[in-house]
């Protein structure tokens, strides 16, 4: 996972392969590798090889009885998401949701620009939104919208820092009566 930023962070850390010595050679092989990144992960949601976790399309339908408007929010370009949203979810589903992504704005997470977008578009008020994050840096994004954020862990993120999580679970569930419900993320404004 991650974008340009993270692989130009990596290998900042690590250090740089000597033929890749100035600026422009390393912004152009961070391109080149996150391009082919892009097309391989896009493969493997077409494929269906890499599911919604457990309980997405639970809530997700139990959102729209409810009315509730829905929106993605990534810090991924607009084309994977829109991707992600329309391949892993029914027609149905998908029509419900509004993309907003990291090459829409300024500043992507952890800024809170995504989410700043999103409640301003949508025209609705931050004391009644709830975000569902799985990393740090999208929690910090969250808060610092000044949004409610219900954190899911993932393998990836299992270790992060979410002590500022309005709530923290393993993941959403595919049962409701044992996983994350609407009451639930309402509880938490």
């Amino acid at each position: 996972g991650g974008g340009k930023e993270r692989m130009t962070a990596h290998w900042n850390e690590i250090g740089w392969p000597e033929q890749l010595s100035d600026e422009a050679s390393r912004q152009d092989k961070v391109k080149e590798l996150h391009l082919a990144k892009t097309d391989l992960f896009m493969g493997l949601i077409d494929n269906g090889v890499i599911p919604l976790r457990p309980g997405v399309l639970r809530l997700v339908d139990e959102a729209i009885a409810a009315g509730v408007r829905l929106a993605v929010c990534s810090t991924s370009n607009e084309k994977a998401v829109r991707n992600i949203v329309t391949t892993l979810m029914s027609e149905e589903q998908a029509s419900k949701f509004l993309v907003f992504a990291g090459d829409m704005v300024k500043a992507k997470k952890p800024a809170p620009d995504v989410y700043n977008m999103a409640v301003e578009e949508m025209g609705l008020d931050k004391s009644r939104c709830v975000v569902i994050e799985d990393s740090h840096i999208g929690l910090s994004a969250a808060k610092a919208a000044g949004i409610a954020c219900l954190v899911t862990k993932s393998s990836y993120t299992g270790g992060e820092d979410f002590t500022a999580a309005d709530m923290i679970v393993d993941e959403l569930g595919d049962d409701a009566s044992g996983g994350v419900t609407l009451e639930t993320l309402t509880g938490l404004l």
